[in-house]
């Protein structure tokens, strides 16, 4: 009976361990099965072409979503790309700008996601969520016990982005203060917004010319210093799993390893989350107009002042994180798709494409990298994950390269850190640049 009932069992079982494999994985893209992905992706293009695209957020955000997990399910599985590249992210970003540079999306698509990202917050809105779900989810001690000693590895990526451009500045034939002022400053400013444009008003002011002409040569610096970063980030990523002693794969201290706990997810909480990130983006925003500071620096130190105070209710702080999860799940791809339409011109960046050009940005941000990651370990944190928040964080285009970066190098998680590097840094890198123009003039 019993051999019997084991011969039931055996005949019952597949064959092939594949077929079992295929039917617990089935083909997804977006984990949709690829044929309704096929047929959303189908509509999605009809109506963009045929000029029946709905206007505003509905149709920026269906072809932002289709085109942007198309994009970075290609860039997830092509060789080369996904391993070096920064596989879907780096696709998202610079497919959907080739699409821009190349005329293959109607101008008035274009125009639309350009002003849903822009005019319309979505950026905003995104990140607004990353920072208050991840920080109000943190380990409060990991938290308290960073403190201070982050601005450490910071200075070190200003040192070392300065030292390393400088060097390789002068082999390719730029001065000392073309190589530091018209490139490294640039890259480690903090975006365009917090970097690039007031820095033209600083060099106008302290050295003649219209903003407008230093924004022209700064500008090529940040988009370039971006895709390497985007590229660097990515084989940090390979470096940490050739060599995991290197890395916290996410963690950035040392002996904080925890387990999250599971969360069972409540729409009500979510609704909850969203309301506290919008309103820790408009406390920012507020105060931005009494401090001297980018709104979204203001942000993270109210953000975290709240986490360590332990002011905010178990609920609000459960739904915070439940939010940013959704939102960096379902959305990433989608925001880096738009970053591309929006932020990423790639005439500039190709008409950048000169060798001593290209080799120092290149040592500004493998600088960066090193003067974080050294730094970063000898005051106790993983020098991967030191090199890639305090290092490429600063040498991306703030919050949009903070995005790209940290999907390149599969650390979203450490958001919070990036925006610190990004904003609190980049406030730091116009403080030194006022400060370095006398003396290189």
């Amino acid at each position: 009976m019993d051999q019997t009932a084991e011969k039931l069992r055996e005949d019952q079982q597949p064959n092939n361990v594949s077929e079992v494999t295929k039917e617990r994985k089935p083909f997804t893209i977006f984990e949709i099965p690829v044929l309704w992905f096929g047929i959303f992706t189908v509509i999605t293009l009809v109506s963009l072409y045929t000029g029946n695209l709905p206007g505003g957020m509905i149709g920026s955000l269906l072809v932002m979503m289709v085109l942007g997990e198309l994009f970075g399910w290609i860039g997830d599985h092509t060789p080369i790309v996904k391993t070096f590249l920064g596989g879907g992210a780096i696709v998202a970003i610079f497919g959907a700008a080739f699409m821009v540079y190349a005329g293959l999306l109607p101008e008035s698509s274009v125009t639309t996601m350009t002003g849903f990202m822009k005019d319309g917050g979505f950026l905003n809105f995104y990140i607004a969520a990353l920072i208050t779900g991840s920080i109000l989810g943190m380990n409060k001690k990991i938290l308290v016990k960073v403190g201070l000693r982050y601005f450490i590895p910071i200075f070190g990526a200003i040192i070392g982005a300065v030292l390393i451009a400088g060097l390789l500045g002068s082999l390719a034939g730029f001065s000392l203060r073309e190589a530091v002022l018209v490139i490294t400053m640039p890259i480690m400013g903090g975006g365009m917004g917090a970097g690039a444009v007031p820095m033209s008003q600083i060099y106008s002011e302290m050295m003649g010319n219209d903003p407008s002409y230093y924004i022209s040569i700064l500008v090529p610096a940040l988009a370039l210093g971006n895709v390497f970063a985007i590229v660097l980030a990515s084989m940090l990523n390979l470096l940490g799993r050739k060599v995991p002693s290197l890395t916290g794969n996410g963690q950035l201290i040392p002996g904080f390893k925890y387990k999250e706990e599971k969360q069972t997810y409540d729409i009500q909480k979510m609704g909850m989350g969203l309301l506290a990130a919008i309103t820790f983006f408009a406390v920012g925003g507020l105060l931005g107009d009494y401090i001297p500071l980018h709104p979204y620096a203001l942000m993270i130190i109210i953000v975290a002042i709240a986490k360590i105070a332990d002011i905010i209710p178990t609920s609000v702080i459960e739904g915070a994180s439940q939010w940013y999860k959704f939102v960096a799940n379902n959305w990433t791809l989608a925001l880096l798709f738009g970053i591309g339409i929006a932020y990423t011109d790639l005439n500039t960046v190709l008409e950048a494409l000169t060798l001593p050009y290209i080799l120092t940005v290149f040592g500004v941000v493998a600088g960066a990298i090193l003067g974080a990651g050294l730094l970063g370990k000898i005051v106790g944190f993983y020098p991967i994950e030191a090199a890639i928040t305090a290092g490429l964080c600063m040498a991306n285009m703030g919050g949009t390269g903070d995005v790209a970066v940290l999907s390149a190098s599969r650390r979203m998680e450490l958001m919070p850190f990036a925006q610190i590097s990004s904003r609190l840094g980049g406030a730091l890198i116009l403080l030194l640049a006022g400060l370095i123009i006398p003396l290189l003039s």
